[in-house]
Formats: structure tokens, sequence, C-alpha cells
């Protein structure tokens, strides 16, 4: 690694506390979640922001919910800041846990109502930008909807659309549409 504007160090600190992130999520969910490794490149900038995400919670994009219902169908947003549908979800504020993030971002991006069931995945992303690497935790929990009304609140106005769709239908423009897909055929009972 390079020192370049102390990104070798920020990258050390958020692998450690991506370590520990990961390890205390894994063991407070014992059940069977599914595990992807990410990888992205990304600018200098984004390489610090994101590093400094890291070091407060261990998740670069924070914590997200893959919501069904009963006949199969999932939740996803329309996110406009991505141009992308995508699970609800966001950032970890302050002392949350991933799960009270994943409630709390649900809420405001959705609004529905929902039974918690576990974790459906745990997935690393793997960070770099000019020779320095790092890697952070992304939780994504599962629960079954209570209520199907969207309502979206949300405070960051980034959210724009909540639907509802059969796997086979998810949109082409969905980010990690094909691993979402059989996150929702292996977790939907």
């Amino acid at each position: 690694m390079t020192t370049v504007d102390g990104l070798w160090y920020l990258a050390d600190e958020a692998a450690r506390q991506a370590t520990q992130a990961y390890h205390r999520t894994a063991d407070a969910y014992d059940d069977d979640h599914i595990e992807h490794t990410y990888r992205k490149r990304v600018s200098r900038g984004r390489f610090r922001t994101l590093a400094n995400r890291i070091q407060d919670s261990g998740a670069p994009y924070g914590a997200h919910t893959l919501v069904y219902r009963d006949c199969g169908e999932l939740l996803l947003v329309r996110h406009e800041g991505v141009d992308l549908w995508v699970l609800p979800g966001g950032g970890v504020d302050g002392f949350e846990s991933f799960r009270e993030a994943a409630e709390r971002e649900l809420e405001e991006e959705a609004g529905v109502d929902v039974t918690y069931e576990g974790l459906a995945m745990l997935n690393r992303v793997e960070i770099s930008c000019s020779g320095c690497e790092m890697w952070g935790v992304l939780p994504v929990f599962c629960a079954r909807a209570e209520s199907t009304e969207t309502t979206i609140s949300d405070p960051d106005g980034e959210i724009s659309a909540a639907r509802w769709y059969a796997p086979d239908a998810v949109p082409e423009d969905t980010r990690d549409r094909e691993d979402v897909i059989a996150a929702a055929r292996e977790t939907v009972v």
C-alpha cells in the first residue's frame, strides 16, 4: 500500500472494524445465510468516505432488508441517487445495530410492517483505490411483510417509489439483480 493521503492507515483501521463487525454479526445470527463478495474500485475521495463509514460501523453501505410477501413477491425501492431499484436500506446512525438501521431505513423508504426472521445475506465488499484496499460488511436481513401498502417518508429524498415484484419480474436495472433473486428464492419459503 502507498502512503498517499494516509489512505493506507484509513484502510487498515477500516479493515479491523469490518472484521469485528463481521464476526459480531455472524455470531449473533447463527442461521444459514448467503455470503457473496463484491469488488468496487472507487476514487480517492470516495475511498476516504467509505473508509470513514467502515470505521464507524463496519459497513460501507449500511444495512438492508429483503422483504417478501406470502405470495413470494419481494419489495424493491427506486433509489434516484444511483438510478437503480434496490433493497430498502441504508447507513447506520450513531450507535444503531445493523438490524436497527435496517428497520429504520425500511420504515423511511417503504413504511411496511414486517416481522424480521433473521439474516438473509452477510456480504463482503472489497474496495480499492490507488493501490489501497479495504473491506466492509453488507448485512441483508430477511423479513415477512405484515402489511403491503407502501408509504415513502425518506428524509433524504432519494427514494421515489416502492413496489412489489415476483422474483421472475425483478427489473433489469436492479442492483445485484441475480443475487437478490437467488436470495429471495432461497429465503422465501
